[in-house]
């Protein structure tokens, strides 16, 4: 009999564990809560504004190697689009400064050498304080490893580490910031090329990994919301889908590849993240200025990042908590006052949307990164995907995927990775 992988969440990291395992002899089940695919990583129409948007606006980067590996696997990997250097155009709106952070392409940082490639009012020294996390132990604020205040804090670490830990950075997880450092600035900027999926995120990720399961045969199953599974002798038994129960087989195998907290409710004794932090973004229906980079980065304004589209231009503020009682059309008006002192656009409001998720990620503090569970169970056929689980990144693009390759790495060679599991546990 045919051994079969239920993977239960179509999101980014279930996708990308059964990109791995459709090719092989395993017979693929992919079953969706959702009426659609891809999670937060997702575009759809809006009627307000009459075109195709993300949910979410994200910033990849050419170092994040499981991303673009995802891409190459389903062909869409010239989707992403920035400029052929490292560089990153900010705005301070307190001061009305303009500049580019242009690190060199190598791993040796002569870049920060040369005033006109760092960041204005600067000096050299600065930028060496965010070595001290890679030395700080486990479990140590950001705040306590190294010093959070100056300009060089305020106009390229405090946002940096902001949109990537979705936590104000002071409080948040000094291992996760030296993850951070080492996959992208320590590498040199071949490494740190900006890039946007230029036709959306369902273009480039989720519509071409569905096509190529398809082609697979992989059974993609929308509405389907798993329930409970039961247990017995350390191993998941059966899934109850309200009004369908899979009972398992011996050799079958669970990805559960849900948000933490549905990941809780349905595995005893399961640690997860159980604080939460909200990102908001907004989408103006207005063609951006000619020469506006892809994406800017602004100080001191209450917008963080600015994607411009040549039809809209897009917004992310991230750790935003603060504004989800602030009513919708208050905060449109708000953001686009930022948005039009930055694109020097002389313009009422235009048409908008903004699109607030509450609960976008856990909180990247040393708290909650201590309640991020490893790929494997106690359960022997039940291995866990997400962002959220232990996967030494934040709560990005790229740790989603990574979590996918692993939970399919873990079900393709299980005794392998028991094995490396055992050793690494022996070492620390």
């Amino acid at each position: 009999m045919t051994a079969k992988v239920h993977i239960i969440g179509a999101g980014l990291a279930g996708l990308a564990a059964a990109l791995r395992l459709a090719p092989g002899s395993r017979q693929i089940f992919i079953h969706e809560a959702a009426s659609q695919a891809g999670g937060r990583c997702r575009s759809y129409f809006d009627s307000t504004l009459g075109m195709v948007i993300d949910n979410g606006n994200h910033l990849l980067l050419s170092g994040n190697r499981a991303a673009h590996a995802f891409l190459r696997e389903v062909g869409t990997e010239a989707q992403l689009v920035g400029p052929k250097t490292a560089e990153f155009a900010f705005v301070d709106l307190a001061t009305g400064a303009r500049w580019r952070l242009r690190p060199n392409e190598g791993p040796i940082p002569w870049w920060i050498l040369l005033p006109s490639r760092r960041v204005p009012d600067t000096k050299i020294g600065e930028y060496l304080r965010p070595l001290a996390l890679l030395f700080a132990r486990k479990s140590t604020r950001i705040e306590d490893a190294m010093e959070c205040s100056g300009p060089l804090y305020e106009r390229l670490w405090q946002p940096f580490f902001l949109a990537a830990l979705n936590t104000e950075p002071k409080q948040g997880e000094a291992s996760l910031a030296a993850a951070l450092l080492r996959e992208t600035l320590m590498k040199g900027g071949r490494a740190c090329h900006p890039l946007v999926a230029a036709e959306g995120l369902s273009a480039a990720f989720i519509e071409p990994a569905l096509r190529r399961l398809a082609a697979q045969n992989a059974v993609l199953k929308f509405g389907h919301r798993l329930n409970s599974i039961a247990f017995a002798q350390n191993r998941a038994i059966s899934l109850d889908f309200g009004g369908e129960t899979v009972v398992l087989d011996a050799d079958d195998q669970i990805i559960l590849a849900v948000p933490p907290t549905v990941a809780a409710a349905l595995v005893p004794g399961l640690s997860a993240p159980q604080t939460f932090r909200a990102i908001v973004n907004a989408h103006f229906k207005i063609a951006s200025p000619v020469n506006l980079p892809a994406v800017t980065g602004v100080t001191n304004g209450l917008i963080e990042w600015l994607f411009s589209f040549p039809d809209r231009l897009s917004i992310t503020i991230s750790g935003a908590d603060r504004l989800l009682d602030i009513p919708r059309e208050e905060l449109a008006e708000k953001i686009w006052r930022d948005v039009a002192q930055v694109t020097q656009i002389a313009e009422p409001l235009p048409a908008w949307q903004i699109i607030k998720e509450k609960r976008a990620t856990f909180a990247a503090t040393p708290e909650e990164e201590c309640r991020r569970p490893a790929t494997r169970t106690a359960f022997s056929n039940l291995v866990l995907a997400g962002d959220w689980t232990a996967t030494g990144l934040p709560a990005t693009i790229e740790g989603a995927v990574r979590s996918g390759f692993r939970a399919a790495a873990e079900i393709l060679q299980p005794h392998r990775n028991a094995e490396d599991a055992g050793a690494s546990r022996q070492r620390s």
